[in-house]
């Protein structure tokens, strides 16, 4: 989705991915950073609709889940003979 310009003007701008990394981790919301297809720098955004956004594990671990669904595969049942 394109970025409206008035939504441009009015974020901050950032240079680097990881310094709105660093930013965000201040906030009191989930925040993402994002390449502006306007002025090419980086904003934030809470938004999360269409994006793959990895789930903390049981552990610390925060890979992705590995189904579109969130579900984990189910066992294969036993053949029957």
């Amino acid at each position: 989705m394109r970025t409206r310009l008035s939504i441009c003007r009015k974020k901050a701008r950032y240079q680097s991915a990881e310094e709105a990394l660093r930013i965000a981790e201040r906030s009191e919301v989930p925040l993402r950073p994002y390449r502006c297809d306007r002025c090419r720098k980086f904003h934030l955004t809470s938004r999360t609709k269409g994006k793959r956004v990895p789930r903390p594990h049981a552990g610390g671990d925060q890979s992705p889940l590995p189904h579109r669904n969130g579900m984990k595969a189910p066992h294969p049942s036993p053949p029957i003979p």
